[in-house]
């Protein structure tokens, strides 16, 4: 179980820093490619902050923060528990969406932000690989929480 994890973490955050190599080394910073007009696009941008550009300046706080997060997961979620598939999953793209973003503000004191969409006349925070792990693990987890909250309340009003 923790090999699985294991690999599919690093698979994760190989796949993040590729993308974010291949963007870095073929857009020009702040420059962008339409992928579709009005709505997605592809572009260059260095984020010194978390989501939203908050704590903007702040890399070695925000690296401190993702090293404790990754300890944190480990010991209260992973540690000595036996995963199913869904959670090696979830926690996989948790831990390498930390650790891509870890990994490019360690070493180039920025994470490299990339996808761009536009919806209306809104354009949303431009993100990353690594986010959409972080992102889609988290809402994931919440919605497994809840559901099986609701699974055990269920089951003990049939009980009664």
């Amino acid at each position: 179980m923790y090999k699985k994890l294991t690999i599919f973490s690093i698979l994760f955050v190989l796949m993040d820093q590729v993308v974010k190599m291949l963007v870095s080394n073929f857009i020009p910073y702040q420059g962008e490619i339409k992928i579709i007009p009005n709505f997605f696009y592809i572009t260059n941008v260095h984020n010194e902050g978390a989501a939203w550009s908050l704590f903007s300046g702040n890399v070695f706080i925000l690296a401190l923060l993702g090293l404790v997060a990754l300890l944190l997961i480990y010991y209260f979620f992973i540690k000595g528990k036996e995963l199913n598939k869904w959670e090696i999953l979830l926690y996989s793209l948790l831990i390498g969406g930390i650790t891509g973003n870890f990994i490019d503000r360690i070493f180039l004191g920025h994470v490299v932000d990339y996808i761009g969409v536009i919806l209306g006349s809104y354009y949303f925070p431009i993100f990353n690989i690594a986010d959409i792990g972080i992102v889609v693990s988290v809402f994931m987890m919440i919605i497994f929480s809840i559901r099986e909250e609701l699974v055990c309340k269920k089951s003990k009003l049939q009980k009664k």
